[in-house]
């Protein structure tokens, strides 16, 4: 029998453009295809519920492209913390009639998704998903190019506050294991300093950047620090000891934390913005309506094919596909030549 229903679900964390993936889905998916698309509502978590769904149709999809994260809502479920979650999972599917199921998430999401198609044999595709860019196996992930705007924008305009005071201002951005928003978004600023988990701190290195600053008559500073940044020797700083369902504690505080060791190193008046979640919401750039589009659209061809096992992914320009457990081998971190870069305009 071939594919006659398909189920989609975003889990995770939202972020804009995964109402591009599930428009696209629905679209091509309906009028292509003739497909039945199901909604799965507040990711695996709905998936373990039997019938937290609904039917998606082009009047549902209306509209929804401009809108930031995600009308079928998400959530951290892990199904796998239950030890009968990934059988759960099967009969589920069975009993809603899904045929195949498209998972747009991260690499929790995508790697929940890899474990049901080689473990339960779950006929399954993956699209990436994470304002982090973190993701293994593909150049950007949609949510990314917003989130750094945001992130560039908020700089602009702590510039301005940062100059009339004399201050240097710590901005702490998102990035618990890859600093890409930061030095995306800190170069593009015009950042002085940008600090990511993936190359230690010295505290007194950043203070020297600074004094250096304003030996040369800047009287003011902008660092930009990712949450997961951490001192050489040290770790970094936590939110919360409390893990989620993956296993994540919660990183935050890197900023404050920061902003008192200048403060009583340079005698320098600093302060700490923290954007925390303002970095995930909002209408999606063209870029991220573009490549969620794109995505949705592959997801669609590759459940068609019966192409399962696979994400689509972003190579250069081209929209390609890999296997499931290649997408999650690894984290994608920073490329180093590109923090070289930043690091020229430093101090």
């Amino acid at each position: 029998m071939g594919i006659r229903r398909v189920g989609i679900l975003t889990g995770g964390g939202d972020c804009p453009g995964l109402n591009a993936v599930i428009r696209a889905v629905v679209r091509k998916g309906m009028d292509i295809y003739g497909y039945q698309i199901v909604g799965v509502m507040e990711g695996w978590r709905g998936m373990m519920m039997e019938g937290l769904s609904q039917p998606l149709d082009l009047d549902k999809i209306s509209g929804i492209l401009p809108k930031g994260g995600t009308i079928l809502g998400t959530s951290r479920t892990n199904p796998f913390k239950d030890p009968d979650g990934g059988e759960v999972i099967a009969r589920n599917l069975k009993q809603m009639e899904l045929d195949a199921l498209i998972a747009v998430g991260g690499d929790d999401t995508i790697g929940v998704a890899n474990r049901l198609y080689e473990e339960y044999n779950v006929n399954v595709v993956g699209v990436p998903k994470t304002i982090d860019n973190d993701l293994a196996g593909t150049d950007y992930t949609f949510g990314f190019d917003t989130a750094i705007n945001i992130v560039m924008e908020a700089i602009d305009r702590l510039h301005s506050t940062a100059e009339s005071h004399h201050r240097v201002m710590v901005v702490e951005v998102m990035g618990r294991d890859a600093g890409w928003i930061a030095v995306a978004a800190g170069i593009s600023g015009g950042a002085d300093v940008i600090l990511i988990p993936e190359e230690p701190y010295d505290i007194d290195e950043v203070c020297a950047l600074i004094q250096k600053r304003h030996s040369r008559g800047k009287n003011f500073s902008i660092i930009v620090a990712a949450e997961g940044a951490q001192p050489r020797g040290g770790e970094a700083v936590l939110q919360a000891a409390e893990k989620d369902a993956f296993g994540h504690v919660r990183l935050g505080g890197i900023g404050n934390t920061l902003s008192r060791e200048i403060e009583k190193r340079t005698g320098f008046e600093t302060r700490a913005t923290v954007l925390g979640h303002i970095q995930r919401g909002g209408s999606p750039t063209a870029f991220d309506r573009i490549l969620g589009t794109r995505f949705g659209i592959a997801a669609i061809d590759l459940v068609h094919q019966g192409n399962f096992g696979k994400m689509v992914c972003l190579h250069g320009l081209k929209v390609e596909a890999i296997p499931l457990k290649d997408a999650v081998a690894g984290l994608r971190t920073v490329d180093m030549e590109l923090y070289d870069i930043a690091k020229v305009f430093f101090g």
